[in-house]
């Protein structure tokens, strides 16, 4: 994670949005009376929304917790693409 002053960032916009981009880097602009802005990538943003959305949800969130502990603990089900075909035309 970088700070970088606005004027900083208003003179090499384009190498800080290559930055933020192409090296998944957190630039955080400092402006005065502290109204900071960060610069996060469009791929990075979406994530954090999908991972909002993930988390609000109790339920959803508790079966995602249990299937990781279930992967963790090697106790899934494997099953072959026909396997899952069929199950997906039932």
């Amino acid at each position: 994670m970088l700070a970088v002053n606005y004027s900083t960032i208003r003179n090499n916009l384009k190498n800080y949005c290559d930055l933020v981009t192409e090296n998944c880097e957190t630039v955080i602009v400092t402006r005065k009376d502290e109204k900071n802005v960060v610069m996060i990538s469009l791929d990075k943003y979406n994530n954090m929304l999908e991972n909002l959305f993930i988390m609000s949800d109790k339920v959803n969130y508790e079966r995602l917790l249990e299937s990781k502990e279930q992967f963790d603990k090697h106790q899934g089900i494997t099953k072959t693409t026909e396997e899952l075909e069929a199950l997906a035309n039932e």
